[in-house]
């Protein structure tokens, strides 16, 4: 066994782009998507600012919109239509325009309405800053309702600022707490890097045998016999890397871990089994490799939308809620986000699993189709 592991490794040291493809590209990528996202939380997003009042009360809002975290007030402009060009020239985010009216309206108690405008192709820094601004403004807000309420007499400042706040909201996030972004988003975007990995690499192991010629020898061994061989030769390293990211984010990186790794560990294994059998039966489907991998793409590329992280599942449609759970990927991603993110016990994790024992029909399929493939090419 050990002679054929030697030999099969041998072959993929001088199959210089499979090789590639399955070890320092994937640790590529990996790293890439990380760096981008390493800053974790968007910070300082840059902003216009429209002001038609010029006013005391105007540049005060305008500094309460400069103090949040997430909001940098960048630019001032005097018209929105020069605002709403650097917005289409990707130049700030958002633009806040403040009426002509603003401190007549209110002083005399009529609500001025502050408009913003956004990209809201930019999902999550449009949510970003929708949420800034109208906090940024409800803290203005407050602050003018409380001096009107003290202005009028017979009022503490207390009382005067449970008249203008009448119900406060603590709301405390029981995941990732910080809002990182990389934790949020490089967790899910690795592993369903990896699952395109693991199928690709299936495809192009099969490819590169049927290009040397050695499938001809797996109709004496028995075919399933001979492929199993054959791919249970790349399955620790694939295993490596799914097991190196995890260690990676939560071990080197220290990201919170609310549970333990050894569930994961198999649920990465079983992962890759299921990966595997699904990149053989797309390449045993066309015998042919270029089809193959476009198959396996367009199979694949879907995996981190369809893992319900960005977009809950229960409002994916009939079609999305099918494909997904054909990717063996969105059953790991549950497996991984039930142990991360809430502690569960090993038996719930090993749950999300089940529905992996569905790939082992894959292995019918093979038993089927892979013999008359082979047989048909050399006729």
């Amino acid at each position: 066994m050990f002679r054929f592991i030697a030999d099969e490794w041998q072959r993929l040291w001088r199959d210089k782009w499979l090789l590639a493809s399955i070890t320092w590209v994937p640790i590529l990528l990996a790293v890439s998507l990380w760096w981008i996202f390493s800053q974790g939380i968007a910070r300082a997003l840059p902003i216009a600012v429209v002001d038609h009042q010029q006013s005391r009360l105007s540049h005060e809002l305008v500094r309460y919109l400069d103090a949040s975290e997430t909001l940098h007030v960048s630019t001032h402009f005097q018209s929105e239509y020069d605002a709403k060009r650097a917005l289409s020239g990707s130049d700030i985010y958002a633009y806040v325009v403040i009426p002509r009216d603003f401190d007549r309206d209110i002083f005399l108690s009529n609500p001025p309405q502050v408009s913003v405008f956004y990209n809201s192709q930019y999902i999550l820094v449009g949510k970003l800053v929708n949420s800034s601004v109208l906090r940024s403004v409800g803290t203005f807000d407050a602050k003018i309702q409380t001096a009107k309420k003290l202005a009028s007499g017979n009022s503490t400042i207390k009382s005067a600022l449970g008249k203008a706040v009448t119900v406060r909201t603590q709301i405390t996030p029981l995941f990732n707490s910080n809002s990182n972004y990389a934790q949020f988003l490089v967790s899910a975007i690795v592993p369903a890097v990896w699952q395109i990995v693991i199928v690709v690499g299936t495809v192009l192991t099969l490819a590169m045998h049927k290009r040397l010629g050695t499938m001809d020898k797996w109709l004496e061994q028995g075919v399933v016999g001979a492929m199993t061989k054959t791919l249970a030769c790349y399955i620790p390293i694939y295993w490596a890397l799914g097991v190196g990211f995890l260690l990676w984010f939560y071990a080197y990186l220290q990201w919170p871990m609310q549970g333990g790794y050894a569930v994961l560990i198999f649920a990465q294994f079983a992962t890759v089994l299921a990966c595997t059998l699904v990149g053989a039966v797309f390449f045993f489907m066309t015998f042919d490799a270029a089809r193959a991998l476009s198959f396996a793409g367009a199979f694949t590329a879907p995996g981190f939308a369809f893992m319900g992280i960005t977009f809950p599942v229960t409002d994916m449609g009939t079609l999305a809620q099918g494909w997904r759970s054909l990717l063996p990927i969105s059953h790991y991603i549950e497996a991984q986000v039930s142990q991360v993110s809430y502690g569960a016990s090993t038996l719930q994790t090993l749950g999300f699993l089940v529905p992996m024992l569905g790939y082992l029909v894959l292995l019918l399929v093979l038993a089927k189709l892979a013999p008359k493939k082979i047989k048909g090419a050399l006729a």
